[in-house]
């Protein structure tokens, strides 16, 4: 089994609450933060068991900012910068 340590936002969205995994490109919702937990853990779920049918999991990871350490993949670390850019 392969494991995978990702990160996912949960925010709302008019009705409803939205999952997104952002290295991953993957999104999901549902009608509480709760089950936007449960959708987003799912749609990444399925998400890599297609990955992995087709061969590409290791790829698609390395791709995405994940490295293999111990087992389980993991996200690198991030440095997050908020700014203002004027157009």
């Amino acid at each position: 089994m392969t494991r995978v340590e990702y990160k996912a936002d949960i925010f709302p969205e008019g009705d409803c609450f939205v999952g997104i995994c952002r290295e991953l490109d993957v999104s999901s919702f549902g009608d509480s933060p709760e089950d936007a937990k449960a959708s987003i853990q799912e749609a990444v779920e399925a998400f890599l068991e297609g990955c992995e049918m087709l061969g590409t999991l290791t790829e698609v990871l390395e791709e995405s900012g994940f490295y293999l350490n111990d087992g389980k993949w993991r996200l690198h670390e991030r440095i997050t910068v908020n700014e203002v850019a004027a157009v």
